[in-house]
């Protein structure tokens, strides 16, 4: 199978807006130099992930540091989370990855090498993989992630190779609560244990932090919330990364289940709740802009957020692949355009303001509805509800539609021999949706249905192929206007909506 060249010519860069048609919602906070970088980029913008898809490379084995969340796994294809993939490639057979994805997901625009070590503990590998997709695939976007050990020596490389978006795990930035996470570090050739090893990879990360924000490289900064260790102590990392020049923080929950075999599960430390999450969210939000929109990936994942070809795209698959690239990079340049079309449009529209008639008068205002939404992507309602293996949650109120984060589950419908056999799984799935009051599908079946309803949660599936902001803003409407909704009466002045 020959490798062609991705020619920038053949395919817009998505990356490149205009500001006054820039993401007005989730990114309203960025300057525009900085929003028009990362609009369409599906692990940044929460609007984005439902369009452009991702993928990541597993080149890099190694790592230098132990965390006390993390065990990383080869094979292991029925788990979804970082450190986890089913084949270990070469940096010639991730660039042969690559193509051949690019080639059958036109809406592949992110390339990431995040494991399943850290990539810069394995620089020939990670940057031998990136000189290649620099030359072959230059309209693909290059990321990396890191724990940020090796990153002050890497800020060079990395710029070298047009590699402006890097993400880096900060935990903490005490030392002593670092120990707590990090069981030991391999540093200058040494295996440093404890608090003085925690240490080292604080000032590590704070420097190269700061050198990638020094050349205008854009950091999003991951941090994982184990309750009890650093739960109380994230608002101080939010609050310390921003000043330092990380433009994104995401809060991601502790994965410790003993099935894993990472030291936090088989010890028993407890995963935080959804409410939990989110209030940690909301804090740390108001010293900067916060992702919500995280799905843990695979260090192996491929398509949009939320979904896992990676299956499709094996090694043996991908030999025995015949692909018609010049076919193909034609297709890839017509989907993204249009893409590209419809989002520029809605982002338009959502910058248009409204105006109601101004003067004092009563109005009813009600309280806010959480939602749960079954989708494939694309920004619809178009996954069936025994088919969804997560839920996107919303919360509606009288002026704003916000996103609050996904729930994972276990589809209810595992095949048409489980169908219908699921009360043990209807029962997690309902656990998982708690606070949610609505649940959107394109379809849900008889059983779920009464399910959903004896838990008290309104199924829904009127709304199938619809845009989801859309389809939330009728439910919320309908429950209002039916009275359904608690309501206050309030004095007040029309207002620019």
């Amino acid at each position: 199978m020959e490798l062609p060249v991705i020619s920038n010519a053949a395919i817009p860069n998505s990356g490149c807006r205009s500001g006054a048609t820039a993401d007005r919602g989730a990114l309203a906070h960025l300057p525009d130099h900085i929003r028009v970088r990362v609009q369409d980029h599906p692990c940044y913008s929460e609007e984005a992930h439902h369009y452009f898809a991702r993928m990541h490379v597993a080149v890099a084995p190694a790592c230098n540091i132990q965390c006390n969340y993390c065990n990383r796994k080869y094979d292991c294809s029925n788990e979804s989370r970082p450190g986890v993939v089913s084949e270990l490639l070469t940096p010639e057979q991730a660039v042969k990855k690559t193509l051949a994805v690019a080639a059958a997901i036109p809406q592949m625009t992110v390339l990431g090498i995040a494991g399943p070590g850290d990539p810069l503990a394995n620089p020939e590998r990670t940057f031998a993989t990136f000189r290649m997709l620099s030359a072959q695939a230059p309209d693909i976007r290059l990321c990396v992630s890191t724990n940020g050990l090796s990153l002050p020596d890497a800020v060079e490389e990395l710029a070298r190779h047009n590699i402006d978006h890097v993400t880096i795990t900060i935990n903490c930035v005490d030392p002593e609560i670092g120990a707590r996470i990090y069981p030991w570090i391999f540093w200058n050739k040494r295996r440093i244990r404890g608090v003085e090893g925690a240490r080292i990879l604080i000032e590590q990360q704070q420097k190269g932090l700061e050198m990638l924000a020094a050349r205008g490289m854009l950091v999003k900064v991951n941090s994982v919330m184990i309750p009890g260790v650093n739960d109380e102590h994230l608002q101080d990392v939010s609050k310390i990364v921003k000043a330092k020049g990380a433009f994104l923080h995401n809060v991601m929950p502790l994965i410790a289940q003993a099935s894993h075999g990472t030291y936090y599960g088989l010890t028993g430390q407890r995963e935080p709740t959804q409410f939990e999450l989110q209030a940690l969210q909301d804090v740390c939000a108001g010293d900067m802009a916060m992702m919500r929109h995280c799905r843990q990936c695979r260090a192996d994942a491929v398509g949009l957020l939320g979904e896992d070809r990676g299956e499709e795209f094996t090694l043996d698959k991908i030999d025995a692949m015949e692909i018609d690239y010049g076919a193909a990079m034609a297709e890839r340049a017509r989907v993204r355009e249009a893409i590209t079309a419809e989002l520029e449009m809605k982002r338009a529209l959502k910058a248009v303001p409204k105006f109601e008639e101004a003067a004092t008068r009563e109005e009813t205002t009600t309280r806010n509805l959480r939602v749960a939404v079954a989708t494939k992507g694309g920004g619809l309602v178009n996954e069936h509800f025994g088919h969804a293996r997560e839920f996107l949650i919303y919360e509606a109120g009288p002026g704003e539609c916000r996103f609050l984060g996904h729930r994972k589950c276990t589809p209810y419908c595992m095949g048409d021999e489980s169908c219908g056999d699921g009360e043990t799984v209807l029962g997690q799935i309902i656990a998982a949706l708690e606070g949610v009051e609505v649940v959107l599908a394109s379809k849900i079946g008889f059983e779920p249905w009464n399910g959903l309803e004896s838990a008290g949660i309104r199924p829904n599936g009127e709304h199938a192929m619809e845009p989801i902001e859309e389809a939330i803003r009728m439910v919320y409407d309908e429950m209002a206007a039916a009275g359904k909704l608690d309501t206050v009466v309030v004095d007040t002045v029309a207002r620019a909506a």
